[in-house]
């Protein structure tokens, strides 16, 4: 079984690599998936598979059925929504639609589960059980198309035994998978501040309440929640990638600026004590310094939590496919995944796919690509996988 697998990915390889590139030159925003979505769809048709629905309304949901269908129920999930980056690449697939690109190797991620698909289909009358194939819109963007799912009830009736998912890791080898059991990935919150002082005359501060000043200082003083606040066990980041100002010039100060960042854990009672502190503090500087302010935390994905008998049942039947010198352990990341609504309901567990391109570029750049040789194992490993009981 494992050399059907081996030489099915492989035989596979030319078509995958046709398919991500399409993927890569239509790539379509969160929750706006419907080309993308279409594509999949004809796709898996025409490889003969029939249990196809639409879900979420830009989602697609497939189940491939083997021996003794109810024996057992395995979720495979992969992500399909791309990001707002203008592509600078050079190849001859480079983004079609302007301002969009796959810089998160979702397109890796779709393509990769659609040949885990063929090969598992190709071989259904030789492994047990049940597949469902996930194919997720939304995943870059709150509430996270994994609620879509889950809320909508389509992993209900039955509900799967486990999930796994995968993500390109453009920091590793081809060949190589990470994994880590546990606390894999933080939960992300995203924080919206605006800052109310009165505007005026550059030329006059003493006779305005300076926003700008008041959020450079009120941006420097929330670090001390990390620094000062956090306890030193519990991983913590807040960041800050955005301030901009309504109105204000070299000599206008501005009625309002807007700050906007993230705050990252793993800990929830302390995520939102941290929550409370922004606020406290943020209104109490504001009005010492004689501003005011309206703090909004958007309360985004929790933490991905890898099940510890699957995660270790994953390393081990990986191992059988591409060697035990090839399965890397990974730290914990400050990166979020709504993924990780999966792992509140199910076993589940979330690897990371070695992807690495010689541009040595990272996720999010308007220059990211892949090494396609990834596909390949993506695909194949994800089958190998699918076939083994991995809760047993």
């Amino acid at each position: 079984m494992i050399d059907q697998i081996k030489n099915s990915a492989a035989a596979l390889l030319p078509e995958l690599i046709k398919i991500r590139r399409h993927l890569h030159m239509y790539p379509e925003i969160s929750f706006k998936e419907f080309e993308t979505a279409k594509f999949i769809e004809q796709t898996l048709s025409n490889w003969g598979i029939e249990h196809i629905e639409r879900i979420a309304e830009t989602g697609v949901l497939a189940r491939i059925y083997g021996i003794n269908p109810e024996k057992r129920h395995l979720a495979l999930r992969a992500d399909i929504d791309a990001l707002p980056i203008i592509e600078q690449n050079k190849t001859d697939y480079i983004s079609r639609n302007p301002g969009l690109m796959h810089a998160c190797g979702h397109d890796v991620h779709t393509t990769s589960l659609l040949g885990t698909a063929k090969i598992l289909h190709g071989l259904k009358n030789e492994w047990e059980g049940s597949i469902t194939l996930i194919f997720q819109p939304g995943e870059e963007k709150l509430p996270g198309g994994a609620t879509l799912v889950i809320n909508g009830g389509h992993l209900d009736n039955p509900r799967p035994d486990c999930i796994l998912g995968q993500h390109v890791e453009p920091e590793m080898e081809v060949g190589k998978i990470g994994i880590r059991n546990g606390l894999f990935m933080a939960s992300a919150d995203e924080i919206y501040i605006t800052v109310t002082g009165k505007g005026g005359h550059g030329a006059k501060p003493h006779q305005c309440i300076d926003t700008v000043l008041l959020a450079s200082q009120l941006i420097v003083s929330l670090q001390q929640i990390v620094s000062r606040r956090a306890e030193p066990t519990t991983p913590t980041v807040l960041s800050f990638g955005k301030i901009y100002s309504e109105g204000g010039a070299t000599n206008i100060i501005p009625e309002k600026v807007f700050i906007e960042g993230t705050l990252r854990t793993f800990d929830e009672k302390w995520r939102f004590e941290a929550h409370k502190i922004i606020r406290e503090m943020a209104e109490q500087l504001c009005l010492a310094m004689g501003g005011s302010c309206d703090v909004r935390i958007e309360v985004g994905y929790p933490f991905v939590k890898n099940h510890e008998k699957l995660t270790a049942n994953l390393k081990n039947i990986a191992a059988t496919y591409i060697g035990d010198e090839n399965i890397v352990e990974v730290p914990a990341r400050m990166g979020a995944e709504d993924f990780a609504y999966y792992s509140q309901i199910m076993p589940a567990s979330f690897y990371r796919l070695g992807s690495k391109n010689p541009n040595g570029t990272g996720l999010h750049s308007p220059i990211f690509d892949v090494d396609e040789k990834s596909l390949e194992i993506g695909a194949g490993l994800m089958a190998w996988l699918s076939i083994n009981d991995l809760m047993q």
